[in-house]
């Protein structure tokens, strides 16, 4: 043992928020285009550790996923999105830097992403196609996740999380 005493819960409590947060649109994670609902649970999970928003598409079954995989005792803040690309464009129009997670030439690498210092969207793409062209053409920084092994790319849920963590500044 390292001869530190493990904090309760009590004490970690104590050193976070009161409460969730309201909207506080600095930093909003955008799965836009989910394919497997338990993504996005993980995704809430994840904005409410870094205080970020969560914005997805007003899909039939998205709302259910979302229920079932917030295990959080509080209501998260969560935007609806009916058309994700001219969301993308009005949060563009509106000063919002775009960062979108996807393999392209000139991407950088997760490691030397800067801390978000303006109101920013993380924009994630179906995990078979990616982004869509169409908002791919908006985003003003893409970002890749080096990986060793043989895989392309990770679920959307955890290379949302690492993009969330560094962007929060918290690794």
């Amino acid at each position: 043992m390292s001869g530190r005493d493990p904090r309760s819960r009590r004490e970690l409590g104590k050193q976070r928020r009161p409460r969730a947060h309201l909207c506080w649109g600095h930093l909003t994670i955008a799965p836009l285009w989910p394919l497997h609902g338990a993504n996005l649970g993980t995704l809430l999970r994840t904005c409410d550790a870094v205080g970020a928003c969560l914005a997805v598409p007003r899909w039939p079954w998205v709302k259910q996923a979302l229920a079932r995989g917030n295990t959080l005792r509080h209501r998260s803040c969560v935007h609806w999105v009916n058309d994700p690309v001219r969301w993308l464009q009005r949060q563009a129009a509106a000063g919002h830097a775009i960062v979108g997670v996807e393999l392209v030439d000139g991407a950088c690498r997760l490691a030397d992403l800067p801390m978000a210092r303006e109101p920013t969207i993380v924009v994630l793409g179906h995990e078979q196609t990616g982004i869509p062209v169409a908002a791919l053409d908006l985003v003003g920084t893409a970002v890749e996740i080096p990986m060793v092994g043989t895989g392309m790319s990770l679920n959307v849920a955890v290379a949302g999380s690492l993009v969330a963590y560094k962007l929060a500044g918290m690794i």
